[in-house]
Order: structure tokens, then C-alpha cells, then sequence
């Protein structure tokens, strides 16, 4: 077998610790050529749609990739900015404020960086930039809160997949959610109060988490229930009863049943129910992006404002306030319990060098 080589590769190399942080990914730009290739690579991905793959690639290139990519750009250019994407733009604040607390704390012996499960910058290409830096012991953080196979797993696919082409793997520790971590909670909990501040309170804060086929859900992924125990958990920070807060599955696609209930369906039902002023959150998106920001913010008020609702607020993800740099910091931390991040890289090189020059005699 044929391995990747690690760039500029050197025994007298030091060892560092790397801390890599990931997200879904998104289009280089806001046209019909970039959402058609990054469309394809994300809708190829078994762990995304788990359909026959001869019946879904025929779907797919026939149907979705002809059709979706200019009605997708439409909606990444309404929200588009000078630093690309939001999910970019943001994604490159938290790695720049985690890896300066990184520093802080630990010098230059922990290496911090960023990637995407799909698109650019590619997960390889990212391991390639930090191996050949020295790092031999991996954490990676997938900024998902809720576990879902379609997300995590599938990061775990991708880094898995990596380390088979490579002679030598690091060390790895691997965040799989984070759904009912107290400090993740309490950091959604203070976004509330401080838009409750500002704003005052509605009648109902929905909490919407991006949905997956309930066909999922029966047959085994927790994702359901880790979301219900975050808005559960909200709630109770919030002193919250439970007519005043409710949870609803946003972005489905196709025909087969989601996981319910719908936020659309409940949007549009919600002001003849009485709720006339709502307050969305999205527990479930570490960052904002188009799902939260035209999804939420532009579509799903529409569906309320028509149906007869009178005050739509949308409070943002968590994105780099230092509340959730702070929680993932924390959450970093924990998983480097046990290595040695002390020692300076020069002082790790002397001594592995004087241990072979001892075996050597």
C-alpha cells in the first residue's frame, strides 16, 4: 500500500498536540457551479441519505443537481458577506479565539485549526498542515452538539478514512456531543436572559433543530432524544413552563416522513393557536448560517407574520460570543486531561533523542 507522506517530515521533529474543530462545510461561493459541487459531494454521503446508492445516484445527478443548486445559490447570495459564507466567517473566529486561548495557556505546544466535512478546507488537506507540524496526539472537536449519524459519524468517517492513508497516525480523542453539557447549556441559557434584556420576553421560545428522516430515529440514532434533552435542560435554566417553550425540526427534504413537528407547520399554525409573539432559537447550529439566518430568520417569519403573528424574533447561535469560547474551551481542556503539555516541543525532542542515543549504546 501507498501512504501519504507527511510534508517535510523529520525525526528530529518535536511532538505537539493538535486540536482540530469542524463543521459542515459550505459553497466557495454563491453561484449555481459552486452549490452544484459542494451539493454533490455532501448528498453523495451514505451516512447523509441512506438510500439504495444506485437508485439515490440517479436521483440525485438526474433530478437534485439539476434542479436545487441555482434555488440553494439564490439563497446563500441573500446572505452572503465580504468573508464569504456566515458558517466561514464564524468558524474562523472560534478556531482564531480558541487557539488564542490554546496559546495562552499552553505556548506553542498546542496546535489549533479548523476544517470542513465538506468543501473546503477539506479535512485531509487540514491533517496534512498540522501533521507535518508536529502534531502526534489529536483532538477532534465536531461542533455538534446533538450526536447524529449524519454529521458526526460522518466526520468520524472522514477522519477515519484519512488515518488508512497514512503511516503514522496520531493519537486520537474524539468529542461525539455535548447535548447536556452544563456549561453548553447555561451559555444557551445567558443568550436568552441577555435577549430577554434587550428585548423583553414572547409568548413562546421554540427552540428548532435541523431535522433528519424519523426512519432514523427508529432505527437507532440518538439525535431526537439528545435534542429534546437540551431543550429540556434550556428550559429548566430558564425557570420555563412548559406551555412557554416548545421544540420543532426544521430542513427536511422530500417525501418520506421527518422528524416532528415541523417548524414551518408549527409557524404557520401558532398565531391561531393565540401565540402572537415568538422567540426562535437554533440549540442545534454552533454557528449561524443559512439555515438559521434565511431559514429562520426570513422564511419561517414570513410563515408566522402571514399567518397572523405580530412580534417574530430570531436569537442568535452561539457563534465566537465568549460565552461559547469559554464552553469550548472548557470542553478542549477536558479532553487533554492526561497529556503531557508541559513539556516544551524543544524539551519533548531532547529527550526522545537522548532515549535513542541510549538505545543506540
Amino acid at each position: 500500500m501507498k501512504y501519504k507522506n507527511t510534508a517535510d517530515f523529520s525525526h528530529k521533529q518535536g511532538d505537539r498536540v493538535g486540536v482540530l474543530i469542524t463543521n459542515l462545510g459550505t459553497p466557495e461561493a454563491p453561484t449555481k457551479a459552486a452549490l452544484k459541487t459542494y451539493l454533490k459531494e455532501f448528498l453523495s454521503d451514505p451516512r447523509v441519505v441512506e438510500v439504495p446508492r444506485l437508485l439515490w445516484w440517479m436521483i440525485l445527478n438526474g433530478v437534485i443537481l439539476n434542479i436545487r443548486p441555482k434555488r440553494s445559490a439564490q439563497a446563500y447570495a441573500s446572505v452572503w458577506t465580504e468573508e464569504g459564507s456566515p458558517l466561514m466567517a464564524i468558524t474562523k473566529k472560534q478556531q482564531a479565539a480558541l487557539a488564542s486561548r490554546c496559546r495562552d495557556k499552553y505556548g506553542e505546544n498546542v496546535v489549533v485549526d479548523f476544517a470542513m466535512r465538506y468543501g473546503k478546507p477539506a479535512i485531509s488537506t487540514v491533517l496534512d498542515n498540522m501533521l507535518a507540524q508536529g502534531v502526534r496526539k489529536l483532538v477532534v472537536l465536531p461542533l455538534y452538539p446533538q450526536y447524529c449519524a449524519a454529521t458526526t459519524a460522518s466526520t468520524f468517517d472522514a477522519i477515519a478514512a484519512d488515518f488508512t492513508q497514512r503511516r503514522w497516525m496520531p493519537e486520537l480523542r474524539f468529542v461525539t456531543h455535548y447535548h447536556d453539557n452544563p456549561d453548553y447549556i447555561e451559555a444557551l441559557a445567558s443568550s436568552v436572559r441577555a435577549h430577554w434584556q434587550a428585548h423583553g420576553q414572547a409568548d413562546l421560545l421554540l427552540m428548532s433543530y435541523h431535522g433528519i428522516p424519523k426512519r432514523y430515529l427508529t432505527l437507532g440514532d440518538p439525535y431526537y432524544c439528545e435534542c429534546q434533552k437540551t431543550s429540556r435542560l434550556l428550559a429548566d435554566a430558564l425557570n420555563l413552563q412548559p406551555d412557554q417553550f416548545m421544540t420543532t425540526f426544521q430542513s427536511r427534504f422530500g417525501r418520506e416522513e421527518w422528524l416532528q413537528p415541523y417548524t414551518d407547520a408549527t409557524m404557520k399554525a401558532l398565531p391561531a393557536k393565540g401565540v402572537k409573539s415568538v422567540q426562535v432559537m437554533c440549540p442545534g447550529f454552533s454557528a449561524d448560517c443559512l439555515e438559521t439566518i434565511e431559514e429562520i430568520g426570513e422564511e419561517n417569519r414570513d410563515y408566522f407574520m402571514q399567518g397572523g403573528g405580530e412580534k417574530f424574533e430570531y436569537i442568535p447561535a452561539l457563534n465566537d460570543q465568549p460565552v461559547h469560547i469559554d464552553m469550548l474551551f472548557d470542553l478542549i481542556n477536558s479532553q487533554l486531561h492526561g497529556w503531557d503539555l508541559a513539556m516544551s516541543a524543544d524539551n519533548a525532542l531532547r529527550e526522545t533523542l537522548a532515549i535513542a542515543k541510549g538505545a543506540e549504546q
